[in-house]
Parts: C-alpha cells; structure tokens; sequence
C-alpha cells in the first residue's frame, strides 16, 4: 500500500477525498444550483464558506479527479469548474446521504424537498439527473426533461407556499 494512503479500504480512500467539512458540500452546489464559478460558489454558499478554503477544496477536487478547471469563453478572467465522471457518479450517494438526513436530522422543508424528490424518484431518477449532469458538464446530449429543474421548481413551490403562511 501506497504511503500517500492510510489503507486500500474502499471508504477510506473515498473519505481521504470526500471526507473533509467542505469537499462535498461544494460538489453539492456545483451538482443541484448549478454553481461553475468561483464567485457563484462562494456567495451562494447556504454555509458560508470561506474563500481561502473554497480555493483549497477546488483544488482538492481537481487533484482527485472530482472536477476540472477551464478558461471560461465568455469572460477572460474567469474559470469554469465542470463535475467529471467520477463527481456525476456521486448522485446516488447524495441521494441517499439526503435520505438518511431526512428521516435522522431535523432538516427544513425547503432544504429537504430535493432530496425528497430525489429519494421517491430512486434511481431511475438517478440515472436522468447523471445524464443531464453529463450533457451540462461533460459535453453530452441532452436525453430527457430536466430533472434539475424539477428540482429547482419544488424547492420553489416549498419556498412561495412557505412564504405565504
């Protein structure tokens, strides 16, 4: 076993990449707000997070394999961070980290009606948002109607019917 390493354990090695206070939550933004941008990352961050760690985990997250950095085309001083595979393959996990939050932690409506959706819809849910995850960030065809918007468009009902309580 590699010294870089603690063990060859499958969980230890995805916590050695996933398993910090922040790494998550940033793929989490860039997966369900559709946040690319270091700016949009950081000031509509429902946490609060730092920029000096923001940068630290995007370079995490690139050195692992989890997301890419480009020049962004419309805006010379700009980067745009893209999921790669391996990050678009974390929509299960989140979807079932959303679950077991719902039923154990005292989560809000607003902030639980995605992963509720997420949860009802099991993985052929799943498997629609990985592919339109693929076409956002990877390049590839569309396949079906956007799950993301659905997403977005229940978490906004929750928010006008909570609003007018």
């Amino acid at each position: 076993m590699s010294d870089e390493h603690r063990s060859g354990c499958p969980i230890n090695l995805t916590l050695e990449v996933l398993g910090d206070r922040w790494s998550l939550l940033v793929l989490r933004d860039m997966m369900f707000g559709d946040r690319r941008h270091f700016r949009e990352l950081l000031s509509q961050s429902e946490e609060g997070i730092a920029s000096n760690i923001l940068a630290d985990r995007l370079k995490r997250l690139m050195a692992a394999g989890m997301i890419t950095r480009a020049d962004d085309p419309t805006h010379k001083q700009k980067a745009i961070y893209s999921l790669t595979e391996a990050g678009i393959d974390l929509v299960p996990l989140f979807a079932q980290m959303g679950a077991w939050g719902r039923r154990w932690r005292p989560v809000t409506e607003e902030l639980s009606i995605r992963a509720q959706l997420l949860e009802e819809g099991g993985p052929p849910m799943w498997e629609a948002f990985m592919d339109e995850l693929r076409s956002l960030h990877l390049g590839a065809p569309m396949k079906g109607p956007s799950v993301r918007q659905a997403l977005q468009e229940a978490f906004l009902a929750v928010v006008a019917k909570n609003a007018a309580a």
